[in-house]
Parts: C-alpha cells; structure tokens; sequence
C-alpha cells in the first residue's frame, strides 16, 4: 500500500543489493483483488514461456500417493510401519537413507549435534537450505526454528528456507522435489500433544500428518535432492 515506509525500506535493499524486484504501489486496499488476478495471469504467461504446465502439480501427487499407501496400511494393522532410525538417543531419533546415514556418521561421531552438523555441514556454494517442520505451528515452535534457520544463514551464506507442514507441499514443496539438485533439507516430525479422530476413518489427524510427512520424505529421498535427514524429537529446543 502508500506509504508503508518499512515495505519501501525493504525494497530499497533488495534493489540495492542487485536483485530483481518490482514495485507496484496501491491507493486502496480494494485493488487488491486485480493484483491477484494479475500475478496468476503473470504464472500462466511464465509458464508458456519457460514450456511447464504451471498448472501441473505431479510432485504433490507423488507424496500423496506415499502417504496413502501409509495410512492404508494403518486402517489394515491399526499402526503405522516401523522405522529403523539410525540414530537414537536423548529423546531424538534421526532418519535417513542408509547411504547417507553412513555418510554422517564415518567419522564415529555419535551425538545427535555432531550428526546434524555434519548433515548442515554438506552445504556448498550455490545450495539452498530448507527446514521442513510437521510440527505444531506455534510462536514457540516458529521462534525455535527460525532460530535455527538464520543461524545457517549466518554460518553458510546461503539462501534458506522454512515451512510448516503438511501446507507447504502444495507451493515450496513442489520446488523442493522437482527443482535443481541443490536443496539440503532437514525435516523435523514430533508426537502431536493433541490429536483428533478423521470422521469414518479408523486413523487421526495426527496418523494423516505423520503420514504425510513419511510419503513427503520417502519421495524427497528417491529425488534429485542431495541431502536430506528427518529428525524426530518430543520437542525443538533453540540452541
């Protein structure tokens, strides 16, 4: 809107630090529907000419399908399958391929803070780093990984990423599976402390959430992603 000193202020820096950026000043909050309309056309005419559907969306679909292979097999058993983790200890548990798993762990450190460095520690120039949270979505939550996300900013340079799952597989989480092949990912999961039963379903919300993030996870580890490691925790501490 005019007059909004700190979205200016903001422009002015990513501007000045040689971004692209477009600037387009409303009088009157109800032009924000014609904005809307605006930038979906815009998608629709980038998408012709870069030649993807941008109405396609086959990377949610495949995480759909996972999932729904896991909540099937929770309605046949009344349990969802087991996991190996590779790492437990100190109320964490840490998933990942078993390639990979090795790959953190060759040097024989055994903590969870080593592992996890080591993961954050295959960022390279040119990488992105993405924090995708099945966690409860609040200011506790949200303050703990922010956190977490702008200290890997600090430490690696890079641009990073931060999104509450499962909402996010219907916009990032596209990018993230059929994007370039420099994403580094942790995905933290943790035990709802409030869970719901889904009407005429044998499972809860909290069973659909733990299975969207175990599909969205096994798609991302048969994907062009280089890295990527769950963490599984009671609960996220900042430091």
């Amino acid at each position: 809107m005019a007059k909004n000193t700190d979205l200016d202020a903001a422009y002015e820096q990513v501007t000045a630090a040689g971004h692209p950026a477009v600037k387009v000043t409303l009088d009157s909050i109800d032009s924000l529907g014609q904005e809307f309309f605006r930038w979906e056309f815009a998608t629709s005419v980038a998408g012709a000419i870069m030649q993807i559907n941008p109405f396609n969306q086959p990377d949610v679909e495949s995480a759909k399908i996972e999932a729904r292979k896991i909540t099937d097999e929770y309605e046949k058993t009344g349990s969802l399958p087991a996991e190996e983790p590779f790492f437990e200890g100190d109320g964490i548990k840490l998933f990942s391929s078993s390639e990979y798993a090795d790959k953190l762990t060759s040097n024989g450190e055994n903590t969870a803070a080593a592992i996890i460095n080591n993961h954050l520690a295959q960022i390279t120039d040119g990488d992105y780093f993405g924090l995708l949270g099945y966690i409860e979505m609040n200011p506790e939550n949200e303050r703990s990984i922010q956190t977490l996300r702008a200290k890997v900013l600090t430490k690696y340079n890079v641009a990073t990423c931060l999104g509450f799952g499962p909402r996010f597989l219907h916009s990032t989480g596209q990018a993230y599976k059929g994007g370039a092949n420099n994403g580094v990912f942790l995905q933290i999961t943790a035990d709802d402390a409030f869970d719901l039963e889904v009407p005429q379903q044998t499972y809860t919300f909290g069973v659909v959430k733990a299975a969207q993030s175990r599909g969205d996870f096994q798609v991302l580890l048969r994907s062009r992603q280089k890295s990527l490691a769950r963490l599984s925790a009671q609960m996220l501490k900042p430091d």
